[in-house]
């Protein structure tokens, strides 16, 4: 992610040969051989090229958070997250944003803000998560599940739930950077 806001000054790394490992469902594990030009040192790492991914803020009228509770296989444990998904081939984040908080909910909003993009994981992921603020949202209709999705809504009032990410039972890197890129929006109000 460039940014003209600061300037790096540390000596990039080039990549000299890249190969496929491994390909799942969702992402695909290449090994990269790069190097070090000023010290012609080369090394090998792995990295994971997956999908560009969303987070989404969904507040209510009455300053209400829309959450969704389901059990994460990496962690073996139930999480309390942001609604969320990847974006689909074609589809521009915004489009992934309302379409996920309506299948992962049944909730839609009127307004839709974009609140930045963060890297997954620099150190070996190649994408991105999109976090979009939608207001004034409510509930239109059904969740629309995928067959391995299993989640239930939670619905609270912010300061609930910021009490929930301060003490630590919202875990999720990706949900606490979104909540971080909102607190330091002009779109926050308390």
């Amino acid at each position: 992610m460039s940014n003209s806001l600061f300037n790096y000054t540390i000596e990039p790394w080039v990549t000299t040969n890249e190969q496929l490992e491994y390909t799942t469902n969702i992402f695909k594990v290449f090994s990269r051989r790069m190097k070090l030009e000023s010290e012609n040192y080369e090394a090998t790492f792995s990295v994971v090229k997956a999908p560009d991914w969303i987070n989404v803020i969904a507040l209510t009228p009455e300053n209400n958070i829309v959450l969704v509770e389901q059990y994460r296989y990496g962690i073996e444990e139930p999480t309390l997250e942001l609604p969320g998904g990847m974006v689909d081939p074609g589809e521009h984040p915004e489009a992934t944003s309302i379409r996920e908080l309506k299948e992962e909910t049944g909730y839609a909003g009127s307004e839709v803000i974009n609140l930045g993009k963060v890297s997954s994981n620099p150190a070996m992921l190649s994408n991105y998560t999109h976090t979009y603020l939608i207001k004034n949202c409510e509930k239109v209709g059904d969740q629309e599940l995928d067959g391995n999705e299993r989640i239930k809504v939670q619905v609270m009032p912010w300061a609930d739930f910021l009490d929930l990410v301060r003490h630590g039972a919202v875990h999720h890197a990706l949900v606490v950077a979104a909540v971080t890129k909102y607190l330091i929006s002009s779109h926050y109000k308390e």
